[in-house]
């Protein structure tokens, strides 16, 4: 199942709308990924860009929603923390389960 952008994903920002595109792009390239069986390293791959990504994001739309007196700004940064911490262990998780697994292997 692979996401698609419309314009009513669009914020107005345009550094944030082609940053939110970027990482549907990116998610979507993972699912792919995933279901061609491209393998440990391409998963990977994206997962750490997606977590490095996604932090970057975060802070850039988290400094735009300060300078605008955005009024959900702190609900909106607990989201975004949560996700942070989610996407970090994930991330963990995949290269401890594969190191195992290589170690097994040998």
């Amino acid at each position: 199942m692979a996401y698609n952008w419309d314009k009513s994903l669009e914020t107005g920002n345009f550094t944030i709308d082609e940053q939110h595109k970027s990482i549907i792009k990116a998610i979507n390239d993972l699912l792919e990924a995933c279901s061609q069986g491209k393998g440990r390293v391409e998963v990977e791959k994206t997962l750490i860009f997606l977590k490095d990504y996604v932090v970057k994001h975060f802070n850039d739309e988290e400094k735009l929603q300060i300078k605008s007196n955005y009024p959900g700004y702190k609900e909106h940064k607990e989201i975004h923390d949560s996700f942070k911490n989610t996407g970090l262990k994930n991330t963990k998780v995949f290269k401890i389960l594969y190191s195992h697994y290589d170690i097994m292997t040998i």
